[in-house]
């Protein structure tokens, strides 16, 4: 399929004021498509209405009256409406299929660009089971809404020009049909609003029950350290009860429109036929055209059903389209400034009035916290993540482009994410850098082994980190930040998961490695602390020390935190 099919790379600005809306807008993002598919729906469909009227005056005109020219004429009309039926089904699938693939591709576009705009803020505004949700299985619900709508489209048609044919040949047969199809579709709509409802509450608590196992897959290490591990399973069991009993009651609403679908159409061809068969039997019907009426019957039958799989559809896409929408219009707390942040100028120094914290340029200073959450918390200050009065110069960091401050300042914590593909380019991901720069980083970064370990080395297609230990996950994250060597590199113990004669070696190199660039070492390890310029001591939010590390050890509070001291 060619790629000059779909729209423009860049999908624009959605509709966002309601689901419906939102499936409007894709729907003529695709108009030229959708319009082909549904035309050919429609062709196909009616092809396949004309076969039980050409069979039945085959009948008529052919078998009962023994006239060979007639039967040979209507035999051939049922197989050239065979054949036109097969190529234009196969075109409108084609054209369905460029519509669905054109949605989901669209929507994932949009989810993609969203997730970036958040960026430090999307965990903080979406959970990671809500994120899963929309990516895999939301969108792939409107792709195939849109890519129904063809086949959908046709079948009301069909039943339109056999409700009418039926009606002109038999008023009484027609106004069966008209008076059953109805009934049929506004039951089944029913039960679909209630299949609606309960959807929406098993997608919340899927959404919810994932939250809880990313949390416990986490920290699993952890909660065993104190038996917590039994108190988190026994909540995902009841989360997991809670689940099955929705998908169940789901389950039964589908299972019940599921037997209407069987139940009522039947219910509707039995009427037909014991009408028709009774006005054969009174003369008032022809028995080639009963034969048509019963074809027509089994032909309604499916398409009653292909409209109800169109509802059902449709129902199951308005309520994906309202969680894309719910994680659409998520806004970010912190505006964008309009100020731009050079990186060809002179580094300034970064000040933090809250903290008391000043980060001079060009040094590596390393940043010592009473409590692993002020090393979190003045981290992302210090990089923009959170609201704050952060002074870069006398300019306030906020006042400063986003996409700059992105740029200029990074920060690498141990919850970066190393992604599959191959190595070299996971490490360097704009692909700028060359092979001995890249092997310079990992040196830096003590992780040339782990490179020469594997089959390919950077050229070996990566897992994600699966395949190597948190020690030289950490490794590779490190020289990943240090290859991409921003003016001002933020880390967040990058030692922590090594061991004292590998941690030795990476603070060595650190120093060397950043000369002439600012970096900030938030850590507690004594090997990096003494490898340091300069080291701050903060102490419930505020920076109450700074020297080196030695003279620091006279400070009982620092001691405590970097010996693991307990103070009487």
């Amino acid at each position: 399929m060619s790629r000059a099919r779909f729209p423009a790379p860049d999908p624009g600005a959605p509709a966002t004021a309601s689901p419906v809306r939102y499936l409007v807008w894709l729907a003529t993002r695709h108009r030229g498509s959708l319009a082909l598919a549904t035309v050919l729906g429609v062709l196909c469909t009616l092809a396949q209405a004309l076969v039980p009227a050409a069979v039945g005056l085959g009948i008529d005109r052919g078998l009962l009256q023994r006239d060979r020219h007639a039967l040979l004429l209507w035999g051939g009309a049922v197989l050239a409406l065979g054949v036109f039926q097969a190529v234009v089904g196969m075109l409108r699938d084609r054209a369905s299929t460029t519509n669905r693939f054109g949605a989901v591709y669209g929507t994932t576009q949009l989810v993609v660009r969203q997730a970036a705009e958040l960026g430090a803020e999307l965990p903080r505004r979406a959970s990671a089971g809500s994120v899963v949700s929309v990516s895999a299985m939301d969108i792939g619900h409107l792709g195939i809404a849109l890519e129904g709508t063809a086949r959908g489209s046709g079948a009301v048609v069909s039943i339109l020009f056999a409700a009418v044919f039926m009606l002109v040949t038999s008023w009484q047969l027609g106004l069966l049909v008209l008076i059953g199809v109805p009934l049929i579709a506004g039951t089944v709509s029913r039960l679909l609003r209630v299949l609606h409802a309960r959807q929406r509450r098993l997608r919340e608590e899927q959404g919810a029950l994932t939250d809880l196992s990313v949390d416990i897959i986490d920290g699993l290490r952890v909660l065993r350290g104190f038996g917590g591990d039994k108190v988190y399973g026994r909540r995902y069991r009841e989360g997991s009860q809670a689940v099955r009993a929705e998908g169940a009651r789901v389950a039964d609403t589908v299972a019940g429109i599921a037997f209407l679908r069987v139940l009522l159409p039947g219910a509707l061809l039995v009427a037909i036929v014991w009408l028709g068969a009774h006005q054969v039997a009174t003369g008032r019907l022809e028995p080639g055209l009963l034969v048509a009426f019963y074809g027509y019957a089994v032909f309604l039958t499916d398409q009653l059903g292909q409209v109800t799989t169109m509802l059902d559809q449709l129902t199951r896409a308005n309520v994906a389209a309202a969680r894309v929408l719910d994680f659409l219009r998520l806004e970010r707390e912190l505006p964008s400034g309009t100020r731009p942040l050079r990186d060809d100028g002179p580094e300034l120094p970064l000040h933090d009035p809250d903290s008391g914290l000043t980060v001079p340029p060009g040094r590596l200073l390393a940043v010592v916290c009473g409590s692993d959450g002020d090393a979190r918390t003045l981290a992302e200050r210090l990089c923009g993540y959170t609201g704050s009065a952060v002074r870069r110069g006398e300019t306030l960091l906020s006042a400063h482009r986003t996409d700059d401050v992105r740029r200029h300042l990074l920060l690498a914590d141990n919850d970066a994410t190393l992604f599959a593909g191959r190595l070299g380019a996971e490490l360097d991901p704009r692909g700028c850098r060359s092979e001995a720069d890249v092997l310079r980083a990992l040196d830096a970064a003590c992780a040339r082994d782990v490179a020469d370990a594997l089959p390919d080395g950077l050229a070996h297609e990566f897992t994600g980190g699966r395949e190597v230990s948190g020690g030289q996950q950490q490794r590779l994250r490190l020289a990943r930040a240090l290859l991409a060597d921003p003016p001002l590199l933020v880390l967040v113990d990058p030692t922590n998961a090594l061991d004292a004669h590998t941690e030795g070696r990476v603070a060595r190199n650190l120093g060397p490695y950043r000369a002439g660039r600012t970096t900030v070492v938030f850590t507690t390890s004594p090997i990096v602390l003494d490898r340091a310029d300069a080291v701050v001591f903060v102490k419930e939010g505020k920076a109450v020390a700074e020297g080196c590390h030695r003279t620091l050890l006279a400070d009982p509070g620092y001691r405590a935190v970097v010996t693991r001291e307990v103070l009487a």
